[in-house]
């Protein structure tokens, strides 16, 4: 994505922030070999919630939809970071909602559109249900010179991405060059960012030590509800806002709870990532009305 493409999305969302810019190809050489790029993360849409947290939940994913459908460049494809639906113990229920979910998003003008399990549609049943709808839980898929891995380190109910899949990914990364482009796409955080509010990952440092030896590497997740930027080594680790309700910042208040509802700054919003020598991005929030 150019840099006029920017502000044009900074124009349409109505926007005052600025563009987060990390490395991410530094090399000359992955500069010329990565092709330019962009795609959209939508994270913890939660379809189904029902609270004061959000009085509009229920439009919310369709308004999200019309301004991802607005953008003056379309993305190359679109990626759910997990959390599609609200969690109920109610199996049939659970079924409805990703029904309807999927109905919502077959709006989405950009047909190229992957999807990946949080905890809400995929802890208490083991990913069945998210299964039926969308696919498998974990896999890989390659666009202009990047890899992209999904991990799944939500149908384990004890937040472990389980020895069969860290299998799974090393035998992946063998496949792998050292200085190839890599995107690993998870919901729950890899690193330990805040362990007392399930905002970690049990073996995650295992999967880090896995990708440790490759030279470009970001980590892009949801399940917290709001951006956060980290650090491990040379590898960088991207949250996503949610389009339902924020959450508070780690540790900043005693409980997880949502952060009360503001008309006027909902923090809601999606993710626009231009990627060739860096990866570039830009929070759209949510179109109002």
């Amino acid at each position: 994505m150019q840099h006029t493409d920017r502000r044009d999305f900074l124009k349409l969302a109505g926007m005052a922030g600025v563009t987060f810019t990390a490395g991410l190809f530094p090399g000359r050489q992955a500069m010329a070999q990565a092709a330019d790029f962009h795609f959209v993360q939508f994270s913890d849409t939660h379809w189904g919630y029902s609270g004061p947290a959000n009085p509009d939940a229920e439009h919310t994913l369709e308004k999200a939809v019309a301004t991802v459908n607005g953008l003056p460049k379309p993305p190359d494809f679109i990626v759910f970071t997990g959390d599609l639906t609200h969690t109920t113990d109610d199996g049939k229920e659970r079924r409805e909602r990703m029904k309807r979910f999927k109905e919502i998003v077959s709006a989405l003008t950009v047909k190229d559109v992957r999807f990946m399990a949080g905890e809400h549609d995929a802890s208490l049943d083991k990913g069945e249900a998210f299964k039926e709808f969308f696919g498998a839980t974990h896999y890989t898929f390659d666009h202009k010179g990047v890899h992209f891995i999904v991990l799944d380190n939500v149908s384990d109910p004890a937040a472990k991405l389980g020895d069969e899949q860290l299998a799974w990914l090393a035998a992946d990364l063998k496949q792998r060059k050292t200085d190839d482009r890599i995107v690993v796409l998870t919901h729950r955080p890899l690193f330990d960012l805040k362990p007392d509010w399930d905002w970690t990952t049990a073996d995650g440092a295992k999967a880090i030590e896995l990708l440790m030896p490759y030279q470009n590497v970001v980590v892009f997740y949801g399940h917290i509800h709001q951006e956060n930027h980290h650090m491990m080594g040379h590898i960088a680790h991207h949250a996503a806002k949610s389009l339902i309700f924020p959450l508070p910042a780690p540790g900043s208040q005693p409980k997880r709870t949502p952060l009360p509802y503001d008309a006027a700054m909902p923090g809601l919003g999606t993710r626009d990532v231009a990627m060739a020598d860096k990866v570039s991005f830009v929070e759209l929030p949510v179109t109002k009305g």
